[in-house]
């Protein structure tokens, strides 16, 4: 049974995974893959050495053929340099037909046999006559791929407020699940300006450390609930969760602070 790697296709596309076929490669390094019409170029975004998740086997995409060449990395380049052309005409074509979508990349594929364009759009966009368009100036299969505002990050990158790359833009291979609820439970406020990434949707980050506020917060009253403490009845005004730290409001101006044992099995 073969080693299977992850390896993310093209330059915006997802990763996925493939038969290593005992090419010798490190993670960071382009390769050569096999898909269904021929041969792809991709990064492996996965460590070689790392043991494989179980069951990936069966999730192999096709095999690496070998590591870039100096001859293939010429190609990308090369590739590379005619993507704004593709792009210019693409946008000029958009506008002729008078259609709702915004080219945000576009990219060839290794053989230069396709072209792969990446949009924005509020909802869904009758694009056939565009495509017929496209292949008439290029000569070249084309597809155009709808993506969202959190794709859009991924594919343009940038910094967040925490001053590092974008975490979707820089190591993470796809995106999970987010909700508000995530915002709820690590006591954070809920303005959006503060819980939103530069996509406009929730910090992917808001799910790293989900679980342990998750497991730490059990036991502890909301803010605004009424609790009966050393000093009288009162309502609680603050909860740090991590020190499981209640500060309480008991009346006639006094604030007092009071600690909550760490529930068994919490953390």
């Amino acid at each position: 049974m073969g080693q299977i790697i992850q390896v993310q296709l093209g330059e915006y596309r997802d990763a996925d995974y493939y038969d290593l076929n005992g090419v010798a490669c490190d993670r960071g390094d382009y390769v050569i893959v096999e898909v269904d019409r021929g041969s792809e170029f991709g990064l492996v975004v996965s460590q070689v050495s790392a043991v494989c998740p179980p069951k990936t086997e069966s999730k192999s995409q096709g095999r690496i053929l070998r590591k870039a060449t100096e001859g293939d990395l010429k190609q990308i380049a090369n590739n590379r340099t005619k993507v704004q052309d593709a792009i210019d005409n693409c946008v000029s074509k958009i506008s002729d037909r008078k259609l709702h979508m915004n080219i945000v990349k576009a990219e060839y594929t290794f053989d230069a046999s396709k072209i792969i364009f990446f949009f924005l759009a509020d909802g869904r966009v009758d694009f056939r006559n565009l495509v017929k368009d496209l292949a008439k100036v290029f000569r070249v299969r084309i597809e155009l791929k709808q993506i969202g505002v959190r794709d859009k990050a991924k594919i343009v990158g940038g910094y967040g407020i925490c001053g590092r790359e974008l975490c979707c833009s820089s190591y993470m291979n796809g995106f999970h699940t987010l909700s508000i609820k995530m915002a709820k439970e690590q006591g954070l406020p809920l303005n959006p300006s503060r819980i939103s990434g530069v996509c406009g949707r929730i910090k992917c980050c808001m799910a790293y450390e989900f679980q342990v506020y998750k497991e730490f917060s059990k036991g502890l009253p909301s803010v605004g609930e009424k609790i009966t403490t050393e000093e009288g009845k009162g309502k609680v005004v603050d909860v740090n969760i991590l020190k499981r730290l209640v500060t309480v409001d008991v009346g006639e101006g006094k604030v007092i602070k009071t600690a909550f044992p760490k529930e068994v099995g919490a953390g």
